[in-house]
């Protein structure tokens, strides 16, 4: 099997709860393949930190089991990584409860705060308003292409995948790509005109920007949080 298809069978695997394989690691197929942890289950500094600061501050980031959890309820703020990335694949598994909200941002400049374009990480059966809202959009944006497959498990393991290459994007959930866009393409534009972010010069362009994992409020856990580069 490909390598690259060998990871993501396996990492789907583990979201599914199908393979019982070891979390924030990596295999020689994986390191082989280039990737990078961004988490390890014990140390949450080594490569992200709170907005502004040099390390994590925010009292409800906190690491239990080897999961990342964002608490409800404690102030945490929102994280980023430590450095800025071009071209990448980045993978997480990631769990949300009834009712829960959070998102991946990336492509995130610092000099003006949380603002990226974000993955969302949402219960669609709660929050059913607006298809620019539901889990795996551009949020705000763009909506996904497909119908899933499936429904979002709720107080269950998901997987999702970012993929930025050259003005390429896509988003993937549960081994399902769910949406594919082109930075600075009509249709990205127009969505971003009707946004908020229309305010942001520039959004909805490429940028070389860091990953954010944000505050919405909401419990949030995360584990096998790894990325790659791609030339």
């Amino acid at each position: 099997m490909n390598p690259v298809r060998h990871f993501f069978v396996a990492t789907c695997l583990l979201a599914t709860g199908l393979w019982a394989g070891e979390h924030n690691t990596l295999s020689k197929t994986e390191k082989a393949a280039g990737w990078q942890l961004l988490f390890d289950g014990k140390n949450i500094n080594t490569h992200w930190r709170n907005i502004g600061q040099k390390e994590v501050t925010g009292a409800g980031w906190v690491i239990k089991d080897g999961m990342l959890i964002k608490e409800e309820g404690r102030p945490a703020g929102n994280i980023l990584t430590r450095r800025t990335w071009t071209d990448y694949e980045f993978t997480w598994d990631w769990k949300v409860g009834v009712k829960g909200n959070n998102g991946v941002k990336y492509m995130v400049l610092e000099k003006r705060g949380a603002i990226g374009h974000e993955y969302q990480m949402i219960d669609d059966s709660f929050w059913q308003k607006s298809p620019l809202s539901l889990t795996g959009v551009f949020y705000a944006v763009l909506p996904r292409d497909v119908k899933l497959a499936e429904p979002v498990r709720i107080n269950k393991w998901n997987q999702s995948r970012i993929k930025v290459q050259g003005q390429k994007v896509e988003h993937w959930l549960n081994g399902e790509k769910i949406l594919s866009y082109t930075l600075g393409s009509e249709r990205v534009l127009a969505g971003v005109a009707k946004s908020k972010f229309k305010k942001f010069e520039g959004f909805g362009k490429k940028v070389t920007g860091h990953i954010l994992l944000t505050d919405h409020k909401d419990r949030c856990e995360f584990r096998n949080l790894k990325i790659r580069e791609l030339k």
